[in-house]
């Protein structure tokens, strides 16, 4: 499938593969909001639920301030408090991924077998819902994609604008689309999704 970078938008939660059992397990994007005043920084930096990171815009060679909130670690956003005067909780609420800022899949992971951490994400290897057929590999965003994927994939008559993935079906290689393929395929996303 073409590169996630591509999408626009990746979704905000993402199934992957747990680091630590291989078994499904949720990650969610971190958020980033810009720090307008360097007099603002101390506040960020003693924040127990926000981290500070300065990055720098590869385009234009600027640096930038910015407090990051790892939702999959904390919880929504509405729980921030003691935010400095002109920052409030709900500018956390929208997400702005740091994949789309600085490059970077920052965000956390969490899994049933109680891992709860940061993570970086490598897009699309760590897909839980991923096969591969004749060297070529599918993936899914989440279960509610891949459902949409084993079903697009198993009908004769594919239809993209019946489904609500409808984007992300537009670009399965035509490998997995090939009559011959179509059972293996089929079979494969079957597992995944028992």
């Amino acid at each position: 499938m073409t590169h996630p970078a591509e999408w626009n938008p990746i979704p905000h939660r993402l199934d992957v593969r747990c680091p630590a059992c291989a078994r499904g397990a949720e990650f969610e994007f971190a958020e980033v909001v810009r720090i307008e005043r360097k007099a603002d920084i101390p506040a960020f930096e003693a924040h127990s639920q926000l981290e500070y990171h300065r990055f720098t815009n590869p385009s234009l060679g600027q640096d930038w301030h910015g407090a990051v909130f790892f939702a999959g670690l904390h919880g929504s956003a509405q729980t921030l408090r003691d935010l400095p005067d002109g920052y409030y909780s709900t500018d956390w609420e929208h997400p702005r991924y740091l994949r789309a800022e600085v490059g970077l899949g920052w965000g956390s992971v969490r899994c049933s077998c109680g891992l709860r951490q940061k993570h970086t994400l490598n897009w699309p290897l760590e897909a839980y819902y991923q096969v591969e057929y004749r060297g070529h590999g599918l993936w899914a965003f989440h279960r509610e994609a891949a459902i949409d994927l084993r079903n697009y994939v198993a009908s004769e008559h594919r239809v993209r604008s019946n489904y609500r993935w409808e984007a992300m079906l537009r670009h399965v290689p035509s490998a997995f689309l090939a009559a011959k393929a179509r059972d293996t395929v089929v079979k494969r996303l079957d597992r995944l999704l028992k």
